[in-house]
Protein backbone atom coordinates (compact mmCIF):
# COMPACT_ATOMS: atom_id res chain seq x y z
CA UNK A 1 0.00 0.00 0.00
CA UNK A 2 1.33 3.42 -0.90
CA UNK A 3 1.86 5.79 1.99
CA UNK A 4 -0.43 8.27 0.29
CA UNK A 5 -3.26 5.85 -0.38
CA UNK A 6 -5.96 4.71 2.02
CA UNK A 7 -6.15 1.01 2.76
CA UNK A 8 -9.83 1.04 1.86
CA UNK A 9 -10.85 -0.21 -1.53
CA UNK A 10 -12.39 2.66 -3.55
CA UNK A 11 -14.75 0.45 -5.46
CA UNK A 12 -16.98 -0.85 -2.70
CA UNK A 13 -19.35 0.50 -0.16
CA UNK A 14 -22.91 0.96 -1.56
CA UNK A 15 -24.29 -1.87 0.58
CA UNK A 16 -22.79 -0.19 3.64
CA UNK A 17 -24.83 2.94 2.98
CA UNK A 18 -27.98 0.94 2.27
CA UNK A 19 -27.68 -0.61 5.71
CA UNK A 20 -26.01 2.21 7.59
CA UNK A 21 -27.81 5.35 6.43
CA UNK A 22 -30.08 5.55 9.55
CA UNK A 23 -26.96 5.62 11.72
CA UNK A 24 -25.41 8.38 9.59
CA UNK A 25 -28.63 10.44 9.44
CA UNK A 26 -29.35 10.24 13.16
CA UNK A 27 -25.70 10.99 13.97
CA UNK A 28 -25.82 14.04 11.70
CA UNK A 29 -28.85 15.40 13.57
CA UNK A 30 -27.45 14.50 16.99
CA UNK A 31 -24.08 16.15 16.36
CA UNK A 32 -25.59 19.16 14.59
CA UNK A 33 -28.04 19.91 17.40
CA UNK A 34 -25.65 19.04 20.20
CA UNK A 35 -23.09 20.71 22.41
CA UNK A 36 -20.42 21.14 19.76
CA UNK A 37 -22.07 23.66 17.37
CA UNK A 38 -25.18 25.10 19.05
CA UNK A 39 -23.70 27.22 21.88
CA UNK A 40 -20.70 28.16 19.71
CA UNK A 41 -22.77 29.49 16.80
CA UNK A 42 -25.49 31.21 18.86
CA UNK A 43 -23.43 33.07 21.48
CA UNK A 44 -22.49 35.88 19.09
CA UNK A 45 -26.17 36.64 18.35
CA UNK A 46 -27.34 36.37 21.96
CA UNK A 47 -24.42 38.24 23.55
CA UNK A 48 -25.58 41.82 22.73
CA UNK A 49 -29.02 41.12 24.19
CA UNK A 50 -27.60 39.63 27.38
CA UNK A 51 -25.21 42.55 27.71
CA UNK A 52 -28.07 45.01 27.31
CA UNK A 53 -30.37 43.17 29.72
CA UNK A 54 -27.87 42.71 32.54
CA UNK A 55 -25.13 45.27 31.90
CA UNK A 56 -22.54 42.58 31.20
CA UNK A 57 -19.53 43.18 28.99
CA UNK A 58 -19.19 41.26 25.72
CA UNK A 59 -16.12 39.52 27.11
CA UNK A 60 -18.06 38.46 30.20
CA UNK A 61 -20.70 36.80 28.05
CA UNK A 62 -18.03 35.05 25.97
CA UNK A 63 -16.54 33.77 29.23
CA UNK A 64 -18.98 30.88 29.06
CA UNK A 65 -17.01 29.30 26.20
CA UNK A 66 -13.80 28.52 28.14
CA UNK A 67 -15.91 27.22 31.02
CA UNK A 68 -17.49 24.82 28.57
CA UNK A 69 -14.07 23.81 27.29
CA UNK A 70 -12.77 23.10 30.81
CA UNK A 71 -15.85 21.01 31.59
CA UNK A 72 -15.55 19.13 28.30
CA UNK A 73 -11.86 18.43 28.92
CA UNK A 74 -12.87 16.60 32.08
CA UNK A 75 -16.12 15.09 30.82
CA UNK A 76 -15.09 13.81 27.39
CA UNK A 77 -12.77 11.01 28.61
CA UNK A 78 -15.44 9.97 31.13
CA UNK A 79 -18.10 9.96 28.42
CA UNK A 80 -15.85 7.78 26.29
CA UNK A 81 -15.34 5.29 29.12
CA UNK A 82 -19.07 5.17 29.86
CA UNK A 83 -19.90 4.75 26.18
CA UNK A 84 -17.45 1.85 25.84
CA UNK A 85 -18.95 0.21 28.94
CA UNK A 86 -22.68 0.85 28.54
CA UNK A 87 -22.99 1.57 24.81
CA UNK A 88 -23.01 4.84 22.92
CA UNK A 89 -26.74 4.69 22.14
CA UNK A 90 -27.74 5.09 25.80
CA UNK A 91 -25.21 7.86 26.42
CA UNK A 92 -26.10 9.80 23.26
CA UNK A 93 -29.87 9.65 23.75
CA UNK A 94 -29.75 10.58 27.42
CA UNK A 95 -27.31 13.40 26.83
CA UNK A 96 -29.41 14.85 24.00
CA UNK A 97 -32.37 15.24 26.33
CA UNK A 98 -30.28 16.75 29.14
CA UNK A 99 -28.47 19.11 26.78
CA UNK A 100 -31.72 20.52 25.41
CA UNK A 101 -33.13 21.11 28.89
CA UNK A 102 -29.94 22.69 30.22
CA UNK A 103 -29.74 25.03 27.23
CA UNK A 104 -33.33 26.10 27.84
CA UNK A 105 -32.35 26.92 31.43
CA UNK A 106 -30.48 29.99 30.16
CA UNK A 107 -33.91 31.57 29.67
CA UNK A 108 -34.11 31.80 33.48
CA UNK A 109 -30.98 33.99 33.75
CA UNK A 110 -31.43 36.72 36.37
CA UNK A 111 -28.31 38.82 35.95
CA UNK A 112 -25.99 36.74 38.13
CA UNK A 113 -22.79 35.92 36.24
CA UNK A 114 -22.05 33.13 38.70
CA UNK A 115 -25.32 31.38 37.86
CA UNK A 116 -24.78 32.09 34.16
CA UNK A 117 -21.35 30.47 34.21
CA UNK A 118 -22.63 27.59 36.35
CA UNK A 119 -25.25 26.90 33.67
CA UNK A 120 -22.51 26.76 31.03
CA UNK A 121 -20.61 24.22 33.10
CA UNK A 122 -23.72 22.14 33.79
CA UNK A 123 -24.71 22.19 30.13
CA UNK A 124 -21.24 21.01 29.11
CA UNK A 125 -21.22 18.16 31.62
CA UNK A 126 -24.72 16.97 30.76
CA UNK A 127 -24.34 17.53 27.03
CA UNK A 128 -20.89 15.97 26.57
CA UNK A 129 -22.55 12.80 25.31
CA UNK A 130 -23.79 14.72 22.24
CA UNK A 131 -20.22 15.38 21.10
CA UNK A 132 -18.81 13.36 18.18
CA UNK A 133 -17.25 10.99 20.74
CA UNK A 134 -20.42 8.91 20.85
CA UNK A 135 -21.91 9.31 17.40
CA UNK A 136 -18.72 8.62 15.46
CA UNK A 137 -18.22 5.28 17.22
CA UNK A 138 -21.54 4.09 15.83
CA UNK A 139 -20.65 5.37 12.36
CA UNK A 140 -17.15 3.86 12.45
CA UNK A 141 -18.57 0.49 13.44
CA UNK A 142 -21.16 0.55 10.65
CA UNK A 143 -18.67 1.27 7.84
CA UNK A 144 -15.44 -0.27 6.59
CA UNK A 145 -14.65 0.94 3.08
CA UNK A 146 -16.56 4.21 3.13
CA UNK A 147 -15.63 5.13 6.68
CA UNK A 148 -14.28 8.58 5.74
CA UNK A 149 -17.30 9.60 3.67
CA UNK A 150 -19.72 8.26 6.28
CA UNK A 151 -17.95 10.26 9.00
CA UNK A 152 -17.99 13.36 6.82
CA UNK A 153 -21.72 13.04 6.18
CA UNK A 154 -22.52 12.41 9.84
CA UNK A 155 -20.54 15.50 10.81
CA UNK A 156 -22.35 17.62 8.22
CA UNK A 157 -24.75 18.60 10.99
CA UNK A 158 -22.27 21.06 12.48
CA UNK A 159 -22.08 22.96 9.21
CA UNK A 160 -25.77 22.75 8.32
CA UNK A 161 -27.11 23.77 11.70
CA UNK A 162 -24.24 26.18 12.27
CA UNK A 163 -25.40 27.92 9.11
CA UNK A 164 -29.12 27.79 9.93
CA UNK A 165 -29.17 28.42 13.67
CA UNK A 166 -27.89 32.00 13.43
CA UNK A 167 -30.78 33.36 11.33
CA UNK A 168 -33.21 31.19 13.32
CA UNK A 169 -31.94 32.71 16.57
CA UNK A 170 -32.15 36.25 15.17
CA UNK A 171 -35.72 35.59 13.96
CA UNK A 172 -36.91 34.32 17.34
CA UNK A 173 -35.24 37.21 19.19
CA UNK A 174 -36.83 39.76 16.89
CA UNK A 175 -40.27 38.30 17.38
CA UNK A 176 -40.28 37.10 20.99
CA UNK A 177 -37.05 38.13 22.73
CA UNK A 178 -33.83 36.43 23.83
CA UNK A 179 -35.47 34.27 26.52
CA UNK A 180 -37.76 32.73 23.92
CA UNK A 181 -34.71 32.15 21.72
CA UNK A 182 -33.07 30.04 24.43
CA UNK A 183 -36.27 28.02 24.81
CA UNK A 184 -36.69 27.53 21.06
CA UNK A 185 -33.08 26.53 20.45
CA UNK A 186 -33.08 24.16 23.42
CA UNK A 187 -36.23 22.51 22.05
CA UNK A 188 -34.56 21.62 18.73
CA UNK A 189 -32.56 18.63 20.01
CA UNK A 190 -35.63 17.42 21.90
CA UNK A 191 -38.07 17.50 18.99
CA UNK A 192 -35.71 16.73 16.05
CA UNK A 193 -32.54 14.92 17.09
CA UNK A 194 -33.89 12.87 19.99
CA UNK A 195 -36.65 11.03 18.05
CA UNK A 196 -34.24 10.41 15.17
CA UNK A 197 -31.67 8.92 17.56
CA UNK A 198 -34.24 6.68 19.22
CA UNK A 199 -35.39 5.36 15.85
CA UNK A 200 -32.17 5.24 13.85
CA UNK A 201 -29.01 5.31 15.96
CA UNK A 202 -27.57 1.96 16.95
CA UNK A 203 -24.00 1.04 17.75
CA UNK A 204 -23.60 -2.11 15.69
CA UNK A 205 -20.11 -2.89 16.94
CA UNK A 206 -19.17 -6.23 18.46
CA UNK A 207 -19.55 -4.99 22.05
CA UNK A 208 -23.05 -3.75 21.24
CA UNK A 209 -24.01 -7.17 19.90
CA UNK A 210 -22.32 -9.04 22.80
CA UNK A 211 -19.88 -10.80 20.51
CA UNK A 212 -16.10 -10.86 20.62
CA UNK A 213 -14.42 -7.55 21.55
CA UNK A 214 -13.69 -5.25 18.65
CA UNK A 215 -10.13 -5.28 17.30
CA UNK A 216 -7.82 -2.55 18.50
CA UNK A 217 -5.86 -1.26 21.46
CA UNK A 218 -7.11 -0.97 25.02
CA UNK A 219 -7.26 2.52 26.51
CA UNK A 220 -4.05 2.68 28.53
CA UNK A 221 -1.77 1.10 25.92
CA UNK A 222 -3.18 3.61 23.40
CA UNK A 223 -2.60 6.58 25.72
CA UNK A 224 0.97 5.43 26.38
CA UNK A 225 1.71 5.18 22.65
CA UNK A 226 3.61 7.95 20.91
CA UNK A 227 0.94 8.25 18.19
CA UNK A 228 -1.65 9.27 20.77
CA UNK A 229 0.50 12.17 21.90
CA UNK A 230 1.33 13.23 18.35
CA UNK A 231 -2.40 13.46 17.66
CA UNK A 232 -3.13 15.24 20.94
CA UNK A 233 -0.36 17.80 20.51
CA UNK A 234 -1.20 18.34 16.82
CA UNK A 235 -4.92 18.95 17.31
CA UNK A 236 -4.41 21.42 20.15
CA UNK A 237 -2.88 24.14 17.89
CA UNK A 238 -5.09 23.15 14.95
CA UNK A 239 -8.28 23.60 16.97
CA UNK A 240 -7.00 26.90 18.38
CA UNK A 241 -6.14 28.25 14.94
CA UNK A 242 -9.48 27.27 13.41
CA UNK A 243 -11.67 28.00 16.45
CA UNK A 244 -10.35 31.52 17.07
CA UNK A 245 -11.28 33.36 13.86
CA UNK A 246 -14.76 31.90 13.29
CA UNK A 247 -16.74 33.49 16.18
CA UNK A 248 -14.79 36.73 15.71
CA UNK A 249 -15.20 36.80 11.94
CA UNK A 250 -17.89 39.49 11.84
CA UNK A 251 -15.69 41.86 13.82
CA UNK A 252 -12.62 40.95 11.74
CA UNK A 253 -14.55 41.87 8.60
CA UNK A 254 -15.87 45.07 10.16
CA UNK A 255 -12.32 46.18 10.96
CA UNK A 256 -11.36 45.40 7.36
CA UNK A 257 -13.88 48.02 6.23
CA UNK A 258 -16.57 45.83 4.70
CA UNK A 259 -20.16 47.09 4.61
CA UNK A 260 -22.82 45.34 6.73
CA UNK A 261 -24.28 43.52 3.72
CA UNK A 262 -20.85 42.31 2.65
CA UNK A 263 -20.11 41.13 6.19
CA UNK A 264 -23.27 39.01 6.23
CA UNK A 265 -22.53 37.44 2.84
CA UNK A 266 -18.89 36.78 3.70
CA UNK A 267 -19.60 35.37 7.17
CA UNK A 268 -22.24 33.03 5.73
CA UNK A 269 -19.48 31.37 3.70
CA UNK A 270 -18.22 29.76 6.90
CA UNK A 271 -21.17 27.41 7.32
CA UNK A 272 -21.26 26.55 3.61
CA UNK A 273 -17.54 25.82 3.46
CA UNK A 274 -17.77 23.67 6.62
CA UNK A 275 -20.32 21.56 4.75
CA UNK A 276 -17.97 21.36 1.77
CA UNK A 277 -15.08 20.38 4.01
CA UNK A 278 -17.11 17.55 5.53
CA UNK A 279 -18.00 15.97 2.18
CA UNK A 280 -14.76 16.62 0.30
CA UNK A 281 -12.62 15.70 3.29
CA UNK A 282 -14.54 12.49 3.93
CA UNK A 283 -14.30 11.48 0.27
CA UNK A 284 -10.53 12.10 0.25
CA UNK A 285 -9.95 10.21 3.50
CA UNK A 286 -11.25 7.02 1.88
CA UNK A 287 -8.67 7.35 -0.90
CA UNK A 288 -5.61 9.20 0.42
CA UNK A 289 -3.47 8.88 3.53
CA UNK A 290 -5.14 11.07 6.17
CA UNK A 291 -2.08 13.21 7.11
CA UNK A 292 -1.67 14.10 3.42
CA UNK A 293 -5.30 15.25 3.36
CA UNK A 294 -4.54 17.36 6.43
CA UNK A 295 -1.61 19.07 4.69
CA UNK A 296 -3.94 20.36 1.97
CA UNK A 297 -7.20 21.08 3.80
CA UNK A 298 -5.76 22.21 7.16
CA UNK A 299 -2.43 23.59 5.98
CA UNK A 300 -3.92 25.82 3.26
CA UNK A 301 -5.94 27.99 5.72
CA UNK A 302 -2.60 29.21 7.10
CA UNK A 303 -2.52 31.40 3.99
CA UNK A 304 -6.06 32.61 4.73
CA UNK A 305 -5.18 33.61 8.30
CA UNK A 306 -2.05 35.39 7.04
CA UNK A 307 -4.09 37.37 4.49
CA UNK A 308 -6.75 38.36 7.05
CA UNK A 309 -4.00 39.47 9.44
CA UNK A 310 -2.66 41.97 6.91
CA UNK A 311 -5.75 44.12 6.67
CA UNK A 312 -8.05 44.74 3.68
CA UNK A 313 -7.15 42.46 0.78
CA UNK A 314 -10.30 42.81 -1.30
CA UNK A 315 -13.57 40.91 -1.36
CA UNK A 316 -12.33 38.00 -3.47
CA UNK A 317 -9.24 37.16 -1.40
CA UNK A 318 -11.17 37.65 1.82
CA UNK A 319 -13.86 35.23 0.62
CA UNK A 320 -11.18 32.72 -0.36
CA UNK A 321 -9.56 33.01 3.06
CA UNK A 322 -12.88 32.39 4.82
CA UNK A 323 -13.63 29.38 2.63
CA UNK A 324 -10.21 27.89 3.43
CA UNK A 325 -10.79 28.35 7.17
CA UNK A 326 -14.29 26.88 6.86
CA UNK A 327 -12.95 23.84 4.99
CA UNK A 328 -10.46 23.26 7.80
CA UNK A 329 -13.27 23.51 10.36
CA UNK A 330 -15.20 20.99 8.26
CA UNK A 331 -12.47 18.38 8.07
CA UNK A 332 -10.83 18.58 11.52
CA UNK A 333 -13.49 16.45 13.30
CA UNK A 334 -13.45 13.91 10.47
CA UNK A 335 -9.67 13.64 10.65
CA UNK A 336 -9.58 13.06 14.39
CA UNK A 337 -12.34 10.43 14.29
CA UNK A 338 -10.86 8.71 11.23
CA UNK A 339 -7.31 8.66 12.61
CA UNK A 340 -8.47 7.37 15.98
CA UNK A 341 -10.12 4.40 14.28
CA UNK A 342 -7.22 3.73 11.89
CA UNK A 343 -4.38 4.03 14.39
CA UNK A 344 -6.02 2.60 17.54
CA UNK A 345 -8.89 0.42 16.29
CA UNK A 346 -12.42 0.20 17.69
CA UNK A 347 -11.96 -1.75 20.93
CA UNK A 348 -11.80 1.40 23.08
CA UNK A 349 -12.59 3.92 20.38
CA UNK A 350 -14.87 6.16 22.44
CA UNK A 351 -12.49 6.30 25.40
CA UNK A 352 -9.48 7.14 23.22
CA UNK A 353 -11.39 9.64 21.12
CA UNK A 354 -12.77 11.23 24.27
CA UNK A 355 -9.27 11.72 25.66
CA UNK A 356 -8.10 13.27 22.40
CA UNK A 357 -11.20 15.46 22.27
CA UNK A 358 -10.18 17.07 25.54
CA UNK A 359 -7.11 18.53 23.83
CA UNK A 360 -9.20 19.63 20.88
CA UNK A 361 -11.74 21.30 23.17
CA UNK A 362 -9.00 23.19 25.02
CA UNK A 363 -7.74 24.82 21.85
CA UNK A 364 -11.16 25.59 20.37
CA UNK A 365 -12.62 26.83 23.64
CA UNK A 366 -9.91 29.25 24.71
CA UNK A 367 -9.13 30.61 21.24
CA UNK A 368 -12.18 32.95 20.92
CA UNK A 369 -11.42 34.52 24.29
CA UNK A 370 -7.73 34.99 23.44
CA UNK A 371 -8.70 36.52 20.10
CA UNK A 372 -11.12 38.86 21.87
CA UNK A 373 -8.54 39.83 24.50
CA UNK A 374 -5.99 40.62 21.78
CA UNK A 375 -8.52 42.87 20.08
CA UNK A 376 -9.42 44.63 23.35
CA UNK A 377 -5.73 45.29 23.98
CA UNK A 378 -4.61 46.37 20.50
CA UNK A 379 -7.74 47.09 18.48
CA UNK A 380 -6.58 44.48 15.94
CA UNK A 381 -6.71 40.76 15.30
CA UNK A 382 -3.40 40.72 13.44
CA UNK A 383 -1.34 39.04 16.17
CA UNK A 384 -3.66 36.07 16.89
CA UNK A 385 -4.27 35.57 13.16
CA UNK A 386 -0.54 35.40 12.47
CA UNK A 387 -0.17 33.01 15.40
CA UNK A 388 -2.95 30.85 13.94
CA UNK A 389 -1.20 30.76 10.59
CA UNK A 390 1.95 29.39 12.22
CA UNK A 391 0.08 26.94 14.45
CA UNK A 392 -1.72 25.36 11.49
CA UNK A 393 1.61 24.59 9.84
CA UNK A 394 2.99 23.14 13.08
CA UNK A 395 -0.09 20.95 13.52
CA UNK A 396 -0.05 19.40 10.04
CA UNK A 397 3.73 18.88 10.24
CA UNK A 398 3.20 16.81 13.39
CA UNK A 399 0.50 14.70 11.71
CA UNK A 400 2.96 13.74 8.97
CA UNK A 401 4.96 11.87 11.63
CA UNK A 402 2.19 9.30 12.22
CA UNK A 403 3.26 6.82 9.57
CA UNK A 404 1.15 4.03 8.08
CA UNK A 405 -2.20 3.02 9.53
CA UNK A 406 -2.16 0.24 12.10
CA UNK A 407 -3.44 -3.12 10.85
CA UNK A 408 -6.08 -4.70 13.07
CA UNK A 409 -8.00 -7.87 12.21
CA UNK A 410 -11.12 -6.54 10.58
CA UNK A 411 -14.67 -7.64 11.22
CA UNK A 412 -16.68 -6.59 8.14
CA UNK A 413 -19.37 -4.07 9.01
CA UNK A 414 -21.98 -6.05 7.07
CA UNK A 415 -21.45 -9.06 9.33
CA UNK A 416 -21.50 -6.93 12.46
CA UNK A 417 -24.77 -5.29 11.38
CA UNK A 418 -26.27 -8.67 10.55
CA UNK A 419 -25.42 -9.90 14.04
CA UNK A 420 -26.84 -6.78 15.64
CA UNK A 421 -30.05 -7.18 13.66
CA UNK A 422 -30.34 -10.84 14.63
CA UNK A 423 -29.82 -12.21 11.10
CA UNK A 424 -26.54 -13.93 12.09
CA UNK A 425 -25.80 -15.96 15.16
CA UNK A 426 -22.13 -15.23 15.67
CA UNK A 427 -19.32 -12.96 14.62
CA UNK A 428 -15.89 -14.05 13.46
CA UNK A 429 -13.28 -13.90 16.17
Amino acid sequence: MSALTSDASPGAGPSEFRRGWPVVASAMLGIGLGLSPVPFYTIGILAPHLAKAFGWGFGEVMGGLPITSIAVMGASPLVGLLADKFGVRRIAIGSLALFGLSFMAFALSNGSLILFYANWGLMALLGAGTLPITWTRGVNNAFDRRKGLALGLSLLGTGIFGYLVKPFTAWVIEGWGWRAAYMAIGALPLVIALPAAILGFHDVGPRASKATPAPGLDFWPAVRSWRFWVLAIAFLPISFAVGGPIPNMENILKLAGFAPGQIISLASLIGLSVIGGRVVGGWLLDRIWAPAVAVVLIGAPAVGCWLLAHGPVGYGLTATSIVLIGFAAGVEYDLMAFMTARYFGMRRYASIYGALYGFFAAGAGFAPVIFGAAFDRSGSYAQPLMLSSALLLVGVALLLCLGRYRNFPAIPASEVIAAAEGTADTLPA
